[in-house]
C-alpha cells in the first residue's frame, strides 16, 4: 500500500463518515447493494470465494454524479444482505491515475485475483477516443479477499491490434481447458463494436488470439463483455453503445443483450441474433460468476449511463445514485436465456397472503406480488403512479409511469408477449424489478415513491396469485 492509496482511504471514509451525519433513509432498498455515499455504476469481480459472496462496483465516492473512479466492495452470505467493506482498489499508480475502471475476477489456487482497466488520460488537446487515453490492462491479487496489493501492469494500448481506437476496456478472465482467456470490450477506429479474445498460459502474460463481431455494426463500441456456459449453450453477453431504437426494441440510451455463440468463442462470428435482457429503464453492464453450487448467477447495475437528458434519479438529493440488480440465476429454456431471482428471495418471504382476481392494499415497502394463473389481462399500479399492464387481444406488456415525479422522467417500456402465463413484481423500496413468462423477459426500473407505504391495486380478472413479504420473527 502506498502513500496515495492511504490517502485515498482517509478521504473516501472522511466522505462515508459525513454522509452517516446527515444520511437520509428514505428510497435506500434493503436487499439490493446501494453505495453508501455517492455514485455506482458498473459490477465488478463478482465471485463467490470461500463461501462468500463479493460484489465490487464502480464507485465515486466524492461526487454523486460520477468522477473518479475505484472499486467499493460489498460482500453477502445469502445475496440478499450486502455489508459494504470499503474501497478494494484506488487510482493510485501512473498506469491507473484516472480511474480504477471495471473488469472481474478470478478464484484460483487460494487467491482472488481481480483484473480491470487502469484509465489515464494524457494532458493535452485530445479527443480521449483515437488519442490522448491509455487503456491498461492491470491485475492485483489477494489470498484473503478483502486486501489486494501489487499492482502488476499487464497489458497497454501497444499490445491491441492497431486498428483499434484507445477504448479498450472491462477484461472478463476465466480458465478453461488448462489455459486462460480473457475477453475485452473495444471500439474500432471505423467506430464499430467488438470483442477482444485473449490467451494466456499463466493468467499474466497475455497474446492478443481473435476477435468477437457481427458481419455489419451493432453500435461503435461494444463494452462490459461477458463470456460464460449455461444449460450447454455458449453465451456472449455485451453492452453495445450506439444502437437505434427499433420499435419496442433498443429504447434506452445504452443496451445490454445476449446472443448465443454458434461456433467456438476462439475462432467463430457472432450471428447477430441479439436479445435484449432488459427491457425497462433501468439495468446496463451485467456480469456473472459461477457459484460454488454450479447456479451461474448475474448482476447488472441498476441505472443508465448518459441517462440524465431524459430521467434522474432523487436519491441525488440525499447524497448517493444508484444501485446493483437483485442477483439473477441464469438458465435456458426453449432456446431463450431466462433470469430469474436468486432462490433465497423465496426462502426469505415468510408471510403470504393469497388472492384472486383482485388486490388492494398498501403492503408495505418491500414486497413480492405473485400471479401463477393468468387470464386475459393485467393491470397492476404500484404507487399510484407505476402501471404495468397486459392485453392478451394486443399482446404487449407495458411498463408506464402515470405520474412524472414517482419516475423521475421514465416515460413508458413495452415488449412484445403474446402468452403471459406468469408474473412476478418485486418492490424493494425504490427498485422494481418485473419477471415474465419464467424470466424470459423482465423490465427493471427505479421510482421514488413519496409515501412511507406503496399501495398495490390489482385488476386480473381469472388470475390466482399471492402477495409475499417478509416478517422479522421476535
Amino acid at each position: 500500500m502506498n502513500v496515495l492509496t492511504r490517502t485515498w482511504e482517509k478521504l473516501a471514509a472522511r466522505e462515508l463518515e459525513k454522509s452517516r451525519e446527515t444520511a437520509e433513509r428514505r428510497w435506500r432498498p434493503k436487499f439490493h447493494a446501494a453505495p453508501p455515499v455517492g455514485w455506482l455504476n458498473d459490477p465488478n469481480g463478482l465471485c463467490q470465494y470461500q463461501g462468500v459472496y463479493h460484489a465490487f462496483y464502480q464507485y465515486s465516492p466524492f461526487d454523486v454524479k460520477g468522477g473518479l473512479k475505484f472499486w467499493a466492495h460489498c460482500t453477502s452470505r445469502d445475496l440478499l444482505h450486502w455489508s459494504f467493506e470499503g474501497t478494494a482498489l484506488a487510482p493510485d499508480e501512473p498506469f491507473d491515475c484516472h480511474g480504477v475502471y471495471s473488469g472481474s475476477a478470478l478464484v484460483e489456487n487460494g487467491q482472488m485475483v481481480l483484473y480491470y482497466t487502469g484509465n489515464v488520460k494524457q494532458a493535452g488537446d485530445y479527443d480521449y477516443i483515437h488519442t490522448g487515453r491509455e487503456s491498461n490492462t492491470v491485475c492485483a491479487a489477494g489470498a484473503d479477499g478483502f486486501h489486494f496489493d501489487g499492482k502488476k501492469l499487464l497489458m497497454t494500448n501497444q499490445d491491441y491490434p492497431e486498428d483499434l481506437t484507445c477504448h479498450v476496456r472491462d477484461p472478463k478472465v476465466w480458465k478453461q481447458d488448462g489455459r486462460y482467456y480473457m475477453v475485452q470490450g473495444a471500439r474500432t477506429a471505423e467506430d464499430k463494436g467488438v470483442v477482444l479474445v485473449f490467451e494466456s498460459e499463466d493468467g499474466l502474460d497475455w497474446k492478443y488470439r481473435s476477435r468477437l463481431e457481427t458481419e455489419e455494426p451493432f453500435g461503435f463500441m461494444w463494452e462490459c463483455p461477458d463470456l460464460y456456459e449455461v444449460d450447454g449453450r455458449t453465451v456472449l453477453s455485451i453492452s453495445p453503445q450506439g444502437v437505434e431504437a427499433d420499435g419496442l426494441r433498443y429504447n434506452n440510451v445504452y443496451q445490454s443483450v445476449t446472443v448465443f455463440l454458434e461456433e467456438d468463442f476462439r475462432t467463430g462470428k457472432v450471428n447477430g441474433k441479439f436479445r435484449e435482457l432488459d427491457a425497462g429503464f433501468d439495468f446496463y453492464a451485467p456480469q456473472s460468476f459461477a457459484a460454488e453450487d454450479g447456479r451461474r448467477i448475474q448482476i447488472g447495475w441498476m441505472g443508465m449511463p448518459d441517462a440524465e437528458e431524459y430521467y434522474t434519479n432523487r436519491t441525488v438529493e440525499d447524497g448517493w445514485q444508484h444501485t446493483l440488480t437483485l442477483p439473477r440465476e441464469l438458465s435456458v429454456r426453449d432456446g431463450i436465456l431466462c433470469q430469474n431471482p436468486v432462490r433465497e428471495l423465496d426462502a426469505w418471504w415468510n408471510v403470504f397472503t393469497p388472492f384472486e382476481n383482485t388486490y388492494s392494499e398498501t403492503p408495505g415497502d418491500c414486497f413480492e406480488l405473485e400471479l401463477t394463473e393468468i387470464g386475459e389481462s393485467v393491470r397492476l399500479t404500484l404507487a399510484g403512479g407505476l402501471l404495468l399492464s397486459w392485453k392478451k387481444e394486443e399482446g404487449i406488456f407495458w411498463m408506464e409511469f402515470t405520474d412524472k415525479k414517482l419516475g423521475a422522467g421514465r416515460t413508458r417500456r413495452g415488449r412484445r408477449t403474446e402468452k403471459l402465463t406468469d408474473l412476478r413484481v418485486i418492490v424493494d423500496v425504490s427498485c422494481v424489478e418485473v419477471f415474465l413468462n419464467g424470466g424470459k423477459d423482465v423490465f427493471s426500473t427505479r421510482f421514488y415513491p413519496d409515501t412511507e407505504g406503496i399501495s398495490a391495486r390489482l385488476q386480473a380478472p381469472g388470475s390466482r396469485g399471492r402477495l409475499c413479504l417478509h416478517k422479522e420473527k421476535k
